[in-house]
């Protein structure tokens, strides 16, 4: 969802760069005694430019994706959960790695993918040395470039539990390339380890979470299974998101892929990639999906805000910061042309979507947004669930 300015010119430079992906310095933020924290944060509590400290506004939209109503959503008094949120590929940065600069794409992926949450955590949000955009679409990725980055998510996540954490719950939400490096994060630090009690749940989008065919448990984690209830506790949600059956060279939604051997997961026939549908954690069926998008289009001149232009699907002006669609979408977890899938049609009156920037990526770019209003709902049900079992 975004809106649609791309031309089909920019559409062949993004999909040569950017579709063979798998998937400045700010000052350092002072905690509450005043030592400065070693960390570069895009969202943190108190910070003077927190990227996720903005207004809830949000303009309603028909089924036909006619602007209503507006409402503004109450944060939760007092936040009692805190959200860990690692963003996807999105630096325009020409280096193998980028620097820990805020650059205008890595503050605009907040406001799209993180900033929703605030309604009911308080969000940190790191910095990282990630991969960039030109650097996987070119190739020149190394090994030593994906551990630094895993590196930064690692250092961020021990100086939050340090200095921040005091014991609360945490919601740990990525996409993409955020959501490989917390899969390590969670099957290193997290999973079978005392902190495992504080983990509320793991909203890991377009990452190819793998688990043993069947059970929902048991691939790339051993004790952390898929969300199958909205008070379920301790859990992850995951999906790619398809609106045709996946090609057979996608990297989105199948075991073995380039994305998994970068990130170091289970493969093989025992194994297979988890969907769990937002909008029906306990089956299959095909439901109205709660869309949210922001109003304010996507960085512009980036490659990532080309890629979504392509989308197809125009934001109606709005006052609000956000707009929400309930039903423009309807998604069911499917297996697809050998793929696990979240598999999403368009309503009558909202238009289809076309892949971007390729089949193979089916509307991975949408991914954090599809049901994002479905994804905060669930996360306040369960912090209600984890503060009456704490």
């Amino acid at each position: 969802m975004a809106h649609a300015r791309g031309r089909r010119r920019t559409a062949t430079v993004v999909a040569a760069t950017v579709a063979t992906a798998l998937c400045a310095l700010a000052p350092a933020a002072a905690d509450a005694k005043g030592a400065k924290d070693r960390t570069t944060w895009l969202c943190k509590p108190g910070l003077a430019t927190d990227a996720c400290a903005v207004g809830l506004g949000t303009t309603k939209l028909s089924a036909t994706g006619v602007p209503g109503a507006t409402t503004t959503p109450k944060r939760a008094r007092p936040r009692r959960l805190d959200c860990f949120y690692v963003y996807p590929t999105v630096s325009n940065q020409k280096t193998p790695a980028a620097t820990k600069a805020i650059d205008p794409e890595v503050r605009s992926i907040a406001l799209y993918q993180a900033a929703r949450y605030s309604q009911v955590c308080r969000v940190f949000a790191p910095v990282y040395r990630q991969l960039t955009v030109p650097s996987l679409g070119n190739g020149s990725i190394t090994a030593a470039a994906a551990r630094t980055a895993y590196g930064d998510v690692v250092a961020a996540w021990k100086e939050y539990l340090a200095k921040y954490n005091h014991g609360r719950g945490v919601v740990l939400i990525g996409h993409s390339q955020g959501a490989g490096h917390l899969q390590q994060l969670i099957r290193a630090r997290v999973d079978g380890r005392p902190i495992a009690r504080r983990l509320v749940s793991a909203i890991l989008l377009g990452g190819n979470v793998i688990v043993r065919k069947g059970r929902g448990v048991g691939g790339i984690f051993k004790h952390v299974p898929a969300c199958r209830a909205r008070a379920q506790l301790g859990c992850v949600v995951a999906f790619s998101t398809f609106n045709a059956t996946p090609p057979p060279d996608t990297q989105f939604g199948r075991s073995g892929s380039r994305f998994g051997k970068l990130f170091h997961q289970p493969s093989g026939s025992r194994y297979e990639v988890l969907c769990t549908n937002p909008g029906d954690l306990a089956g299959n069926r095909s439901v109205a999906l709660r869309s949210v998008v922001p109003e304010q289009p996507y960085a512009p001149g980036t490659l990532i805000a080309a890629g979504i232009s392509f989308l197809g699907f125009a934001v109606p002006p709005a006052s609000t910061t956000y707009v929400e669609g309930h039903g423009l979408f309807t998604g069911r977890c499917a297996r697809a042309g050998g793929a696990n899938v979240l598999l999403v049609s368009s309503a009558n009156g909202t238009p289809a979507l076309h892949p971007s920037p390729d089949p193979t990526w089916g509307l991975h770019l949408l991914d954090a947004n599809i049901a994002q209003g479905d994804l905060v709902s669930l996360v306040a049900t369960q912090a209600a669930r984890y503060t009456r079992a704490r």
